[in-house]
């Protein structure tokens, strides 16, 4: 039991560093990479792995929400961008990752991978 209480407080605070150091360095656009960090912290023991095998209710409003903020190409860009950053420095899992929007069914179109070619999203 501590170490999900110690998994989920390093979580938050790696998401409040995360948030402000980020925002910092913010490109100008409305989704800035601290919001989407701030919106998917719901779905943090599930994108760690330490949750259920599927995400809550809660993390699925979450990821919708993020959804609704990003409506221009840019911001899907930089949405990508930042996940693209942020997963691996969070310990987040990428088949996690990858099955968090479907299992949501949030229609993103931002392939959720270390690969990915963000200048590609439209």
């Amino acid at each position: 039991m501590a170490s999900n209480s110690v998994r989920c407080t390093a979580w938050a605070v790696a998401a409040v560093l995360l948030v402000v150091v980020v925002s910092a360095a913010s490109t100008g656009t409305a989704v800035s990479c601290g919001d989407a960090v701030n919106a998917l912290i719901p779905c943090g023991s599930y994108l760690v792995g330490s949750g259920k095998a599927e995400p809550s209710p809660q993390c699925c409003n979450s990821a919708k929400e993020l959804n609704r903020m990003a409506t221009t190409v840019e911001e899907r860009r930089a949405l990508c961008r930042c996940l693209k950053q942020t997963e691996p420095s969070l310990g987040v899992k990428p088949e996690r990752a990858r099955h968090l929007l479907p299992a949501c069914k949030v229609n993103l179109n931002i392939p959720i991978s270390p690969d990915v070619d963000c200048t590609r999203i439209t």
